[in-house]
């Protein structure tokens, strides 16, 4: 069953954002104050995170759109 983009996104804290984002290749380049830095591997998309948790769904559709990736890629990587 495919999930629809209208679906709400599961409560995530920045830990398992940061390992999502990690199975997609990206890596922390750098932390200031309560925000973590991460790029991918080409350096093409630079994603902020805040270091708190849960992270609101306006926040994690920032992060989805600031990674490049669909809402529904970046649910799987939460597994």
């Amino acid at each position: 069953m495919s999930r629809s983009p209208s679906e709400k996104l599961p409560r995530a804290g920045w830990r398992e954002v940061l390992k999502a984002l990690g199975k997609k290749g990206f890596y922390v380049t750098h932390q200031r104050g309560s925000h973590i830095y991460l790029t991918d591997q080409e350096r093409k998309h630079k994603v902020t995170v805040p270091r708190h948790g849960p992270i609101r769904a306006g926040t994690l559709l920032s992060i989805i759109e600031q990674a490049g990736i669909s809402r529904q890629e970046f649910i799987k990587l939460l597994g």
